[in-house]
C-alpha cells in the first residue's frame, strides 16, 4: 500500500495550477496527478514520494487535504494487461472503490486502486505479487 494525497479544491479557474505551484515550491515531485470534478469542486489525487511535506506544503499553502491508502500495482503495458490485474482481484473478492493509471518509463503502467477493505488488500497483497505483479510500497516511489 502506498499513501496518496486527496486535496479538495474549488473549482475556478487558476486553482490547478496555483495548487501545483504550492508543491513545485515545496521542491515536490509528483508521479501522479488524477482530477475529477463535481460542480462545485474537485477532487485531486496526487502520488508523490515526500507524502508528509507535501501534506504540509499544501496545509500552509491553505488547502484541504488528507493522506489516503491506496494499492499501487504494476501491469504489463499491453492490451488485456488491465484486465488480467482486474480479474485477479475479482477472484480475490476485493471491490474497487476507484482507480486510475500512471505510467513509468519501462514496459509497465501503474493502477493506483482504492480498494474498500484496506486490510484484506494488504492480506491479498502475496496472492496478487504470486500472480506475476508487482504490488508498490512507499519505499517504491522514494
Amino acid at each position: 500500500m502506498i499513501e496518496q494525497i486527496t486535496v479538495f479544491l474549488e473549482n475556478e479557474k487558476g486553482r490547478l495550477a496555483a495548487l501545483c505551484r504550492c508543491l513545485g515550491n515545496a521542491n515536490i515531485n509528483m508521479a501522479a496527478l488524477s482530477v475529477a470534478d463535481t460542480t462545485d469542486y474537485g477532487v485531486v489525487r496526487i502520488i508523490c514520494s515526500d507524502t508528509h511535506a507535501a501534506l504540509d506544503a499544501l496545509d500552509a499553502g491553505g488547502y484541504r487535504a488528507i493522506i489516503t491508502k491506496v494499492m499501487a500495482i504494476a501491469v504489463p503495458h499491453r492490451p488485456g494487461g488491465s484486465a488480467d490485474l482486474l480479474e485477479k482481484l475479482d477472484d480475490l473478492d476485493l471491490n474497487i472503490e476507484y482507480g486510475y493509471c500512471f505510467s513509468t518509463a519501462d514496459e509497465t503502467a501503474i493502477m493506483a486502486l482504492k480498494i474498500s477493505d484496506p486490510a484484506a488488500a494488504a492480506a491479498a497483497t502475496w496472492a496478487i505479487e504470486a500472480a506475476g505483479f508487482h504490488v508498490y510500497d512507499q519505499r517504491d516511489l522514494e
